[in-house]
């Protein structure tokens, strides 16, 4: 296990590119079981990444990386399972279920694991592709499933905009028989990839970014090849950083069209983003922030992937920010870490009231889940003296080469052996 070490008080200069989107890449990885072939660029190295590549090698599909592109072909041979043994640290695995039942008419996918921010349920995937003619039951932690002929299309209304349950649902109604309708779909940019992406390949598809999309089902989809989308969050994370430690940083590759919400609010907050060009964005922070209420919302509100990020960058900023969590209901975990490093948080119920300090100190903390690990790297950067970031391996999961980046801009963090055993 390793650990970040970071010497805090350091402003960040220069410029940073945003890397490919993990949200995006993963759905776009498990519809190359539709076409059967995909060459898809602009892919993060991430850990996430290589499990959902390690899945696709498993299920019969050959999986060449290099550099930022991946290529997978299908073998001709199909083994319809994803293993607990790498579904249980990466929930987006279950995304493989919707395309297995459409291609192929059977799945056993294990029930996912990841990050401890909630219970995230998959009933809404579930419920859809039930009604799309799937049999589907729960046996010994898999959602195992059959098809009889073809998946039909439906008019399905989803309880919540889920996007793992759209993008399931979309995928699944690509080769089904007839029109599928989801409403109340999710809006966000990354299912607007995963659509355009499908599209490549013969897909008919309308309505994606909308909350209704429809889906015309094809006999087949071929060879799609596509370039993913910038990281919006990784993005974010940025301006978070320069908020935290201050300076002046460019960014490219910023995907302004996908990050309204959170650049409305960093500005309000006192934050200098200016739009240098298409895709780039200069980021200064010239004095103390002031504190800003957020309200995480589905897209296109303020991202619940953001908030732990924002969080930080508020405990040093002058005045009262009150932050409400309404998406998932176990994401406050960072601010109890945040606390040993003397930020001044109520916790009430999903709300945090965060109360701005002069300075934080660095003390030794431990990450709990993705976003929760940049929040604390991003308090670190801003800290007095030094933070030590215990289970930085949620990090690697959805970060590209985070501390490389940050490094290159002036900051101090070393990637080091933990003493710690988990």
């Amino acid at each position: 296990m390793e650990k970040f070490v970071i010497r805090g008080g350091r402003e960040l200069h220069g410029k940073v590119r945003v890397s490919g989107s993990k949200n995006a890449s993963l759905p776009i990885l498990f519809s190359s079981i539709l076409s059967g072939s995909l060459k898809l660029s602009n892919v993060p190295d991430l850990r996430d990444v290589s499990t959902a590549c390690k899945l696709l090698e498993i299920m019969g599909f050959n999986v060449v990386r290099n550099s930022d592109t991946v290529e997978v072909e299908f073998t001709g041979r199909i083994n319809p399972e994803a293993p607990y043994e790498l579904v249980k640290t990466m929930r987006a695995s279950i995304l493989c279920l919707g395309p297995l039942l459409s291609k192929f008419g059977r799945a056993s996918v294990s029930l996912p694991g990841g990050c401890a921010i909630g219970l995230r349920p998959v009933d809404l995937h579930l419920k859809g592709l039930s009604k799309m003619g799937a049999d589907l039951r729960i046996s010994h932690g898999y959602v195992v499933g059959e098809v009889r002929g073809r998946l039909k299309g439906v008019d399905v209304t989803l309880d919540f905009p889920t996007v793992g349950g759209t993008e399931n649902i979309l995928m699944a109604a690509v080769l089904a028989k007839g029109k599928t309708v989801i409403r109340n779909a999710a809006k966000e940019p990354e299912i607007v990839d995963l659509a355009r992406a499908l599209k490549k390949g013969g897909a008919r598809i309308e309505g994606e970014g909308t909350d209704v999309i429809e889906v015309e089902g094809v006999d087949e989809i071929g060879p799609i090849e596509y370039r993913v989308m910038p990281d919006r969050i990784e993005a974010g994370t940025f301006l978070s950083a320069v908020a935290s430690a201050g300076g002046e940083v460019e960014i490219e590759e910023f995907p302004t069209f996908a990050l309204e919400s959170v650049v409305e609010k960093f500005v309000e907050s006192g934050l200098s983003i200016e739009e240098i060009s298409e895709g780039r964005v200069l980021v200064k922070k010239r004095d103390r922030l002031k504190g800003t209420d957020i309200v995480t919302q589905p897209y296109p509100g303020f991202p619940t992937d953001m908030q732990a990020q924002f969080m930080a960058a508020m405990c040093i900023a002058d005045g009262v920010s009150v932050i409400k969590e309404t998406i998932f209901e176990n994401r406050f975990m960072h601010a109890l870490e945040l606390q040993r490093m003397g930020a001044d948080l109520k916790i009430e119920g999903n709300t945090v009231v965060v109360k701005g300090v002069d300075k934080l100190i660095g003390a030794k903390v431990t990450a709990t889940d993705l976003r929760a690990s940049a929040s604390l790297v991003i308090a670190g950067l801003g800290a007095e003296n030094t933070t030590e970031v215990y289970r930085i391996y949620h990090l690697d999961r959805g970060y590209e080469k985070l501390e490389r980046k940050l490094n290159s801009l002036g900051a101090e963090i070393e990637r080091v052996p933990s003493e710690l055993k988990y």
